[in-house]
């Protein structure tokens, strides 16, 4: 049996928490007066802004919970789907400077899932044939 290392564990789990509670967010701030005020200064239009929202989150859920089950391509979703709504949000967002923070820890999520004891979790042949 694998082991998971501790850093997949803790990443794992910390975008499945806050996957949930950014559904939770987001379903409790449609009617807010501010948010749709926010919203609607980006150019693309609201429906598809929470679209991309929801998706996006029902994604990282969905990686987060594969991570822990080891497979691969989980983690590969979650850094390109990351990147992509990073790279929209710097062409869209009317409030770039909001962006860093959530780019620096994506910096740090990345940078520990492909560590070399990481790549061998979730390549578990590839360790074999190293052994």
């Amino acid at each position: 049996m694998r082991t998971r290392p501790t850093s997949v564990n803790i990443i794992s789990w910390f975008i499945i928490v806050t996957s949930v509670l950014s559904l939770a967010s987001g379903y409790y701030s449609h009617g807010n007066p501010l948010v749709q005020e926010l919203m609607a200064k980006n150019p693309m239009p609201i429906a598809l802004q929470y679209g991309m929202m929801y998706g996006g989150l029902a994604l990282s859920l969905v990686a987060g919970i594969a991570m822990r089950q080891g497979h691969n391509w989980a983690r590969l979703v979650y850094v390109g789907w990351s990147v992509i709504g990073l790279v929209i949000g710097l062409a869209t967002s009317p409030m770039k400077s909001t962006l860093i923070p959530g780019a620096v820890l994506f910096a740090v999520i990345a940078y520990f899932l492909f560590r070399p004891n990481t790549n061998a979790y979730f390549n578990p042949r590839v360790a074999a044939n190293d052994a």
